[in-house]
């Protein structure tokens, strides 16, 4: 069983961390997974920069504007993370965006992050149906999960379809915009997060996007599995180094 369908059935609230790989400084990758595993995170989304990253809010944006002057490529993460099981036993989720992963080759990086040990891979811009038709298959042989993403405006029927296509966790979108911290959540992503709920879906729900502290993460957890913390980790990391990744979960939980 991979690692993340492992976790999803623990008997708790989970909580996903992001963060950029090669931001602050090009080699912070393994300190902040260290110590995101130390402070009992249980799973990490590791970004791998992009040039126009289009789901991502100004900070996010920023950071992986940072980390590719640093030097980030995708050889390069993985060239950092090869020995990463050796210390590192949570659930790892690569979410970066299609263009570098073609570049790279897909059959490549799969492989790649397979014997890495990577459990997951996140493409906002990869389409349900050119996933299906072509890459569902080599994903499945490397025993990667890909998480989809649904939004506010996402049909039912394409949210069961998305749904049916999933064998991990269906990443929930608190909201239409870009990624970003928020100081809570409205009735109308209340309304959302019960209307998804009372759907019943096979795979569980993870919230993101804007979620910044321990009222909006209990808020996105009500009625889902758990969140996923991005925006306002970096900018912790951001103002304090990143040296200093415990500080900032236990503001969370």
């Amino acid at each position: 069983m991979n690692r993340i369908q492992q976790k999803l059935q623990e008997n708790k609230k989970l909580l996903s961390l992001y963060f950029t790989a090669g931001y602050p400084a090009i080699n912070d990758t393994m300190t902040i997974l260290q110590q995101l595993q130390d402070s009992g995170v249980d799973m990490v989304e590791i970004g791998l920069p992009f040039s126009d990253p289009l789901a991502d809010g100004p900070t996010i944006q920023e950071s992986s504007t940072t980390a590719l002057k640093n030097g980030m490529t995708t050889q390069l993460l993985f060239e950092q993370l090869k020995d990463v099981r050796k210390t590192i036993d949570i659930p790892l989720i690569v979410m970066g965006y299609f263009n570098p992963m073609l570049q790279y080759g897909v059959e490549k990086f799969c492989a790649t992050c397979a014997e890495i040990g990577i459990d997951g891979i996140i493409m906002p811009d990869l389409p349900l149906a050119e996933y299906e038709a072509e890459y569902k298959a080599i994903f499945e042989k490397h025993g990667l999960l890909n998480v989809f993403l649904i939004t506010p405006q996402t049909s039912d029927k394409r949210i069961r379809q998305i749904d049916a296509a999933s064998d991990g966790f269906i990443y929930m979108v608190s909201s239409a915009s870009t990624t970003g911290a928020q100081s809570g959540f409205g009735n109308t992503q209340s309304d959302y997060f019960e209307r998804i709920d009372a759907m019943n879906l096979k795979n569980p729900q993870i919230v993101g996007f804007g979620i910044s502290n321990s009222d909006t993460f209990q808020a996105a957890t009500a009625f889902a599995k758990g969140a996923i913390i991005g925006s306002a980790f970096i900018k912790h990391i951001t103002a304090h180094g990143a040296n200093s990744v415990a500080d900032f979960v236990k503001t969370i939980r």
